[in-house]
């Protein structure tokens, strides 16, 4: 009887979610083709945005990477991070948390050509807020520069699941040739093709409608964005698709 309840215990566990510690893989998702784009550890494989090194406001806090706030300055004084490898056709999973009113975003397909050195890149944003705090929330149109949204393109849907601050969302990003798909917390927030007609129109009526190469990247770096504020990720994994 012990025995059984044992299992049992360890069964539950494990389907709780517990038993797999942050920035690791399963077997089951190393066979799917997963791996890590951060080890817990160290910031190994990522560097500045045109720069060779991670900059100095970029740090690893309890297994997860931090950027630390910008107090007295203007924000973006460090500077976003990329991933040293460009990826298309991914599914790319990753884990995020805010301080209240805090903004940042992750980027894709970006890149190093578009703008030139000094700029912010120009690429696909999934945007990460704190919908409830930040004055962001309510600029754009109909919420498109809402958590989970394709920055001030696409808004999410005003129905979603958005963890407490301070706790960790879990977010994905799905590019499949001209498909893509964000996901906030098993919900799928977003879906669009790039390059369609549908998304020129979006472009035409957004901040970015004058920007030259805006979307046309098929292949680039994952961006993590130095907004000024305090940002955790962790759990940060891709897989190529097919």
């Amino acid at each position: 009887m012990r025995t059984s309840l044992l299992l049992l215990f360890l069964a539950l566990f494990s389907v709780a979610g517990f038993a797999q510690k942050p920035n690791e893989l399963t077997k089951a998702e190393k066979k799917a083709g997963w791996k890590l784009l951060f080890d817990g550890k160290t910031l190994t494989g990522w560097r500045g945005f045109h720069q060779e090194t991670v900059p100095n406001d970029w740090t690893v806090e309890d297994g997860a990477i931090t950027k630390v706030k910008n107090v007295g300055e203007k924000r973006n004084t460090g500077g976003d991070i990329i991933t040293v490898e460009q990826f298309d056709n991914f599914e790319f999973s990753f884990e995020w948390k805010l301080k209240t009113a805090g903004n940042s975003g992750v980027k894709y397909l970006v890149s190093e050509s578009l703008p030139e050195k000094g700029k912010a890149a120009i690429s696909f944003e999934y945007q990460v807020l704190d919908d409830d705090n930040h004055p962001d929330a309510k600029a754009g149109i109909a919420g498109n520069r809402k958590a989970g949204s394709l920055y001030d393109l696409i808004p999410a849907p005003s129905q979603k699941k958005l963890n407490p601050i301070g706790e960790f969302n879990q977010s994905k990003i799905i590019v499949k040739g001209n498909h893509i798909e964000h996901w906030l917390n098993g919900q799928k927030m977003v879906e669009y093709e790039r390059g369609s007609e549908a998304l020129k129109q979006r472009i035409a009526e957004s901040k970015f409608k004058t920007t030259k190469g805006f979307g046309e990247t098929a292949k680039g770096h994952i961006l993590l964005q130095d907004h000024g504020d305090q940002i955790w990720f962790r759990n940060l994994k891709i897989r190529q698709l097919k």
